[in-house]
């Protein structure tokens, strides 16, 4: 049984061999509000405390490009949304990782569940299928 190299414990054959919220410690409620939109982006500031493995992976993704998105990191980790914003929250407590709410055209934010975004959504979606 092969360990993958590329994400902590997964496991070749068997897949995840840990439970998602293990790397939130049980969290599910993180301390600063992301969006799945949120645009996070690394600072540069090395974390002060030992992190996870899904911490370290996830400041890696938002150090490799400009701006990544909340869902962008959690499909990248193969975790949950939740988790991934405990996590990115984490690294925002730290300095590491700054959010940064979503801006759409017309430079305006967007609430959750704002009806025009949920249309454009599926409009897409259907375009896609």
């Amino acid at each position: 049984m092969g360990v993958s190299r590329d994400t902590p414990w997964l496991d070749d054959s068997a897949g995840r061999v840990m439970r998602p919220y293990t790397a939130s410690g049980g969290r599910t409620h993180p301390a600063a509000a992301l969006d799945l939109l949120s645009l996070v982006t690394a600072t540069g500031v090395r974390p002060r405390g030992p992190l996870g493995a899904e911490h370290t992976l996830a400041l890696r993704l938002c150090a490799g490009s400009a701006a990544v998105t909340v869902a962008e990191v959690a499909g990248q980790l193969r975790l949950p949304a939740v988790v991934v914003k405990v996590l990115l929250s984490d690294l925002m407590e730290h300095g590491a990782v700054t959010a940064q709410a979503p801006r759409f055209p017309g430079g305006g934010y967007v609430a959750a569940d704002d009806q025009n975004l949920l249309r454009a959504v599926l409009d897409g979606l259907r375009r896609r299928l």
